[in-house]
């Protein structure tokens, strides 16, 4: 379901221009000469209401952190929570993932996060999965040769269709998890959809994978 059009977008975002990148195109292969600190860049596609990257940027100073969202209604109240609590780590950007390409460079990228991302559950609807081979395609070009992505939902069929699809794509899985809030994995930041979806008794899936290098590359 679309979020409705807030009001007033325009003052809202202008309001919140610190935590904002009106035109991140302008950025692409220089994101981290904009931060301070030249430290890892982090990748959140689908941020939402912004919840799991301000809390991510406040967890770890050393990370620069580029929130990504299409739905302006989510976006405006993700920059207005973070102008509550600016973070120097952290900038907000409209922009939906097919244009990721020109949005971030080869190689720029040294991690991605996927947080219960739409699973368009008709399977001919499969080609706007953002764990489709072609958005893997474009991930592997834009995250470095060390680069991972991070993927959570609470849907157990779109959990094992991108496992699927990931380890096709010759992807290295690691770290699976079928109950993230019954392990031992640490760290965890929610987002709002998982808070909900947890507090309801759902499970929570997660795993990472790692680009799998040529061999030449791994001795």
């Amino acid at each position: 379901m679309r979020m409705r059009k807030k009001k007033n977008l325009d003052l809202r975002f202008a309001a919140c221009a610190e935590v904002m990148v009106f035109e991140p195109r302008r950025l692409r292969g220089g994101w981290r000469q904009m931060f301070a600190g030249e430290g890892p860049l982090h990748v959140e596609i689908g941020c939402g209401k912004g919840r799991f990257a301000i809390g991510m940027a406040a967890l770890h100073p050393e990370v620069n952190y580029i929130a990504v969202e299409r739905e302006e209604g989510a976006l405006i109240m993700a920059a207005e929570r973070c102008r509550q609590q600016p973070l120097p780590n952290l900038r907000f950007v409209s922009c939906d993932a097919a244009a990721l390409r020109e949005v971030f460079a080869p190689g720029e990228v040294d991690r991605i996060y996927l947080n219960f991302s739409d699973p368009w559950p008709p399977n001919r609807q499969r080609k706007r999965r953002l764990t489709w081979r072609a958005y893997l395609e474009v991930y592997d070009e834009l995250l470095t040769r060390q680069g991972d992505l991070c993927f959570k939902t609470d849907n157990q069929r779109f959990f094992e269709w991108t496992l699927q699809e990931i380890c096709q794509f010759g992807w290295l899985v690691q770290n699976i998890s079928l109950d993230l809030h019954h392990s031992d994995f640490e760290g965890n930041v929610m987002t709002e959809y998982e808070e909900k979806f947890s507090a309801e008794g759902a499970r929570i899936y997660r795993l990472e994978a790692r680009r799998r290098l040529p061999e030449f590359l791994r001795k």
